[in-house]
């Protein structure tokens, strides 16, 4: 959908990249590596992202690092666009609000560090959740958005002692209820 709409594949990858997550960070080297390109191909991109505001860059170490600027004015259209592009804005809407109680769920994987490889990889933790229903609704989810859906579901209980492994790789939350103190 992008590609009729943005003629840059580099361009388009780091959208993914950094509208995806926004929490991402990326530098030149680490995405010319990623993205298998020319770091000049993509220097290119990365300016004119920058000249517009749409990514921000400061220096860590000898690194200039870019993230998204969460305060541009289109930041929000702008990651709906990549949103829906992906197919993530379905699954929140079609499996995520129909399965029960949802305490947490999040997205992991390459779609955490920006990648669309194809294969969404759903955390759902709650309690009452329909097995069938979600089947269901994930088969019918990925054909609609052309891309495979690996749900992982775990109770509160089940997910504590894992909390801190999940932490340690890249993901980025889609539902968190908060606790009330």
């Amino acid at each position: 959908m992008l590609k009729s709409i943005i003629t840059s594949e580099t361009k388009i990858k780091l959208l993914l990249r950094f509208f995806l997550n926004p929490k991402t960070k990326g530098y030149l080297r680490q995405l010319s590596n990623e993205f298998n390109e020319s770091s000049n191909g993509i220097r290119v991109e990365l300016n004119k992202l920058s000249e517009a505001k749409i990514l921000i860059s400061e220096f860590e170490g000898r690194n200039k690092v870019y993230t998204a600027n969460t305060k541009h004015p289109l930041f929000n259209e702008l990651r709906n666009i990549v949103l829906k592009s992906t197919g993530i804005d379905k699954v929140i809407s079609n499996i995520i609000q129909k399965v029960g109680i949802v305490e947490k769920a999040f997205i992991r994987g390459d779609y955490a560090v920006g990648n669309d490889s194809g294969l969404i990889e759903l955390v759902i933790v709650g309690s009452k959740l329909n097995f069938n229903e979600i089947e269901r609704v994930r088969k019918k989810t990925e054909k609609l958005i052309e891309r495979k859906i690996s749900i992982l579901l775990l109770t509160s209980e089940e997910y504590q002692p894992l909390k801190i492994n999940f932490s340690k790789e890249p993901f980025f939350t889609l539902v968190e209820k908060k606790e009330n103190k």
